[in-house]
């Protein structure tokens, strides 16, 4: 779907949408439309329950006066509380209704009401951005689909006074939202698609827009001691990778980077440990974290952040078979530190260990956080709409919570203490990969905060019950959801970046 920006105008064809606030008070775009259509608007308004409020929608079917197919009447609510991601809303929610009507073109008319919170071209920008994230749909694989299965919309044009100040604001938003179709992609790929070789390739095209891309395979992995990472891939015919990706965009080179770092676990049968058949196809998606890494990666080097950011993505596949790692089995990560693998359905907390401690010795990062599909244990704290928030620094994790509120990504800060990581020692090693029962996506942060080093800033962001969504939100269809490419984006825009 292409989305573009004009000047103020009543269309002559396809779908045509005006504005309706708070207690049904018309805009001046659908005052006009009121009056061309000799009093449609205002006999739909008192036939229905519509009134204006910000998530409701009036269609008005081949409007007497209007060469248009259909007259939307859009809900604006409240405009001096009408956020940015309200307008994302009305975006997402007006492609669904359009789509699910079968047009091909549609228009909505923007202005900014007396005592608007945002000015114009903003809301216009961000309806137009929250068109494209809706518009999303991951079809490559679908051969026979009837034309009327498929989405109809082509095309959404957005008018207003001042086209350009709309479209200005728009590139930058526009490049974000490239990254999340991207991650998207990524994750709805299935797991004969999307493997550690493949997924690295992927994180290679990002070569294009000036980031620096290495790969080391296992060879070079075993040279540097990565025992943990390589454990749980060695029951796989598919060779583990460990990609890094450099984008130097501030002003000295001498800046110490922002580092994120992903848990790219492939397909995850749990191993030995192997899970339950019903749902593991599900487990195409325990990469997330890396995908997420990929599109922040390519979002700041796509919209050139003055930034120097890294991300680090470690990647295998989690297989049974003669060669795998046995529960019980003790390795030796990179950092010297040794591991009893209790469970080996617990191996995203050992990909992570070798990755992030590989990131502070290579890198130096200012800050650190990682992302991973990591427990089910968050899952039943939090359910899907938070992810949860695991820091050793307030100011990051404060920064972390404003950026998610600010653009929809929810986290929740969850705790560390002592006492939870003294659940994760082990008697024959320095510590176990699993803490017993209770507390699990605790412990596994825990767990994880023994390879961060002295003063370095870290948070982890276990997503695993927001990376994908069972059900069409206003701007995320049901499938991927591309979580943390916007949040992070955001934070490196927010506190990171050169002004």
């Amino acid at each position: 779907m292409k989305v573009t920006f004009a000047k103020s105008d009543v269309p002559s064809q396809g779908a045509y949408a005006v504005a309706v606030l708070e207690g049904r008070k018309l805009s001046a775009a659908a005052t006009q439309a009121e009056k061309a259509s000799r009093g449609a608007v205002a006999r739909a308004l008192n036939a229905s329950r519509f009134k204006g409020n910000k998530d409701e929608q009036l269609v008005i079917l081949a409007p007497q006066g209007l060469e248009v197919s259909r007259l939307v009447l859009v809900g604006f609510g409240n405009p001096a509380k009408l956020t940015a991601l309200d307008c994302e809303a009305i975006g997402g929610r007006l492609v669904a209704a359009l789509n699910q009507a079968g047009d091909r073109e549609g228009t909505i008319a923007v202005e900014a009401p007396a005592g608007a919170a945002l000015g114009e071209a903003e809301i216009a920008a961000r309806i137009a951005a929250g068109a494209r994230l809706r518009s999303y749909r991951f079809d490559k694989y679908r051969t026979k689909e009837k034309p009327e299965q498929k989405p109809s919309l082509k095309k959404l044009t957005i008018t207003l006074a001042d086209p350009n100040a709309a479209k200005k604001l728009f590139d930058p938003l526009d490049k974000v939202v490239d990254s999340v179709v991207v991650t998207r992609d990524l994750v709805s790929e299935p797991a004969n698609v999307i493997y550690p070789e493949t997924l690295a390739r992927e994180a290679g095209e990002l070569a294009g827009l000036g980031v620096k891309v290495e790969v080391l395979g296992e060879k070079e992995m075993k040279r540097l001691g990565m025992g943990a990472l390589l454990g749980v891939g060695q029951g796989s015919e598919r060779e583990s990778q460990l990609v890094t990706m450099q984008w130097n965009g501030a002003g000295s080179a001498k800046s110490k980077p922002i580092c994120f770092v992903g848990k790219g676990v492939t397909f995850d049968t749990g191993g030995i440990s192997i899970k339950p058949a019903a749902g593991m196809e599900d487990m195409k998606w325990d990469m997330g974290g890396s995908a997420v890494v990929i599109g922040v990666m390519r979002a700041l080097a796509a919209r050139k952040a003055k930034v120097n950011a890294v991300g680090v993505i470690g990647l295998v596949e989690n297989m049974p078979s003669g060669t795998a790692q046995r529960p019980g089995d003790i390795v030796t990560s990179m950092s010297g530190q040794t591991i009893e693998v209790l469970n080996t359905d617990a191996e995203g907390r050992l990909v992570l260990a070798d990755a992030l401690w590989y990131a502070q010795e290579k890198f130096g990062p200012g800050a650190i956080v990682d992302l991973a599909t990591l427990t089910g244990a968050i899952m039943v704290a939090l359910g899907t709409e938070h992810a949860g928030l695991f820091a050793n620094d307030d100011t990051l994790a404060d920064q972390l919570a404003a950026s998610g509120k600010a653009v929809g990504e929810l986290v929740w800060r969850m705790p560390l203490a002592p006492a939870y990581d003294r659940l994760i020692d082990s008697p024959a090693a320095d510590m176990k990969n699993i803490g017993g029962r209770y507390g699990g996506s605790i412990t596994a942060a825990q767990f994880l905060q023994r390879f961060i080093q002295k003063g370095i800033p870290w948070a982890h962001l276990d997503i695993a019950g927001v990376t994908w969504s069972d059900k069409d939100r206003p701007t995320i269809p049901k499938g991927a959801t591309a979580f943390g490419v916007r949040l992070l984006e955001n934070l490196v825009a927010q506190h990171y970046e050169d002004k």
